[in-house]
């Protein structure tokens, strides 16, 4: 007899939405940039691979509850909001394929563990490069090093939410083996997010998206 994925409710919802929600992101992406533009190109793959080896070093008891450095803080200010989705749903798909995560919870973990991330990154990207004083310390301290703790705390605790509202495990459980381990993650998480960027911008800012010289470095204002 053939193995069947067996969805939940949730699940269920989760994935219908994901769906829509990717639909409406990449409809328009530029794929064909991929092939022209070999900057984008080196840019989005490395990114993928960097990402990917990190997925795939994780640590856990139970299934499901394990635990592993996002680096989804640094990845949208590097790639930009659509290419840094882009990149990190093809490391979903790659770690699930490789039976690193279940298939059935590719909806619950791209709305929670990708979506969720990297929208919060961009939004405190957004909302500093607009109302904030355009400085290279600003930028590196509230849109990587911050992002870094608040997208992983984000993440484990909207995880811990639904693996008990969807009866996997019981709360309990959940405490003990995977959200009291959120708070020894949040310092290592903002740490590598926030040394990524200052040493890309440092010595290769024109890989990074967001980040401008004549903004950070040769016009420091208040917008």
């Amino acid at each position: 007899m053939e193995n069947t994925v067996q969805f939940s409710t949730i699940q269920l919802i989760a994935s219908i939405i994901s769906l829509i929600v990717a639909y409406l992101l990449f409809k328009n992406l530029p794929l064909t940039q991929l092939k022209v533009n070999k900057k984008l190109q080196h840019l989005v793959f490395g990114c993928c691979a960097s990402v990917f080896i990190l997925w795939m070093f994780r640590t856990g008891i139970y299934e499901g509850l394990t635990v592993h450095f996002l680096w989804l803080a640094a990845l949208p200010l590097i790639l930009g909001f659509r290419w840094a989705m882009f990149s990190a749903c093809l490391v979903l798909l790659g770690v699930t394929l490789t039976g690193e995560e279940n298939v059935n919870m590719l909806g619950v973990n791209f709305l929670l563990g990708v979506l969720l991330p990297i929208s919060i990154t961009y939004g405190i990207y957004s909302f500093t490069f607009h109302k904030l004083p355009r400085n290279i310390f600003i930028y590196i301290f509230l849109c990587a090093f911050i992002p870094g703790a608040l997208t992983i705390a984000l993440k484990m605790m909207a995880l811990s939410g639904y693996y008990y509202l969807d009866g996997v495990y019981d709360w309990p459980t959940i405490h003990d083996n995977y959200f009291i381990i959120t708070s020894l993650m949040l310092f290592p998480e903002a740490m590598f997010n926030g040394m990524t960027i200052t040493i890309l911008v440092i010595h290769k800012p024109h890989w990074v998206c967001t980040f401008h010289d004549k903004l950070y470095l040769k016009n420091n204002h208040t917008p």
